[in-house]
């Protein structure tokens, strides 16, 4: 029995419709949601694995890229990673290639035919992913693609399942936390939230996913507030 294969809509297939905008909301909320300092490096995350986090850090990256700003995205799934499928590119160089053989970068950003973004797949699966994204190169590299784009955006596993999303959050200007609305328990979100306080990390706020709505969208992306969560 074949598996039917997952699909990912990214807003560039109808850049009119209702996500398309809820998208540029939630880009115009980002952007205002932290006045002190810009918001140039973000890591998203969810409480548990399907809830639409891979779709929403594509589609927002999109978003910011559709304003003119360089985008870097960065698939730092290294145990379940998407990115390559959403774009539907090589994974053979990425993000590991840069951290684990000191590859140039030039060889992992890819173009996927969206004006002003450019994409970093996870690469091969390392068999220690925590230690890989938790190391100094990992700093050291965020650090070089930040003079290079306007803004990093993140991919990266659910912050209930392991420790990667929130190692990197310690590293980022801010966090969101993607939950998919009627499928996630309060208490579990309550958990990753307090997880991600633990590490001091910026939580910018919540995208509940999966809304049905009477249009024809499957989907309705909301950007849900500002959680005050201390840095």
């Amino acid at each position: 029995m074949k598996h039917k294969m997952k699909q990912y809509h990214l807003i560039t297939e109808n850049l009119s419709s209702r996500i398309a905008e809820s998208y540029r909301v939630l880009r115009t909320n980002l952007q205002f949601s932290s006045l002190d300092k810009p918001l140039r490096t973000l890591v998203l995350t969810s409480t548990a694995p399907a809830e639409g986090k891979s779709t929403t850090a594509a589609n927002l990256s999109i978003a910011f890229a559709q304003t003119g700003s360089k985008v870097l995205l960065i698939d730092a799934d290294l145990r379940r990673p998407s990115q390559h499928k959403v774009f539907q590119i090589s994974n053979q160089v990425g993000l590991t290639n840069l951290l684990v053989q000191n590859a140039p970068s030039e060889l992992a950003l890819r173009e996927v035919g969206v004006p002003n973004l450019r994409v970093v797949t996870s690469g091969p699966i390392p068999p220690n992913p925590s230690e890989v994204l938790g190391s100094l190169r990992m700093r050291e590299l965020l650090a070089t693609l930040a003079q290079s784009f306007d803004y990093i955006i993140m991919d990266t596993p659910p912050v209930l399942a392991v420790a990667d999303s929130t190692i990197l959050a310690s590293l980022v200007d801010g966090v969101v936390l993607v939950v998919a609305a009627a499928e996630v328990s309060v208490d579990k979100v309550k958990k990753a939230k307090a997880q991600l306080d633990g590490v001091r990390a910026h939580l910018l706020g919540v995208v509940l996913n999966g809304f049905e709505h009477e249009a024809s969208e499957d989907y309705y992306y909301y950007y849900a507030a500002r959680t005050g969560s201390k840095r």
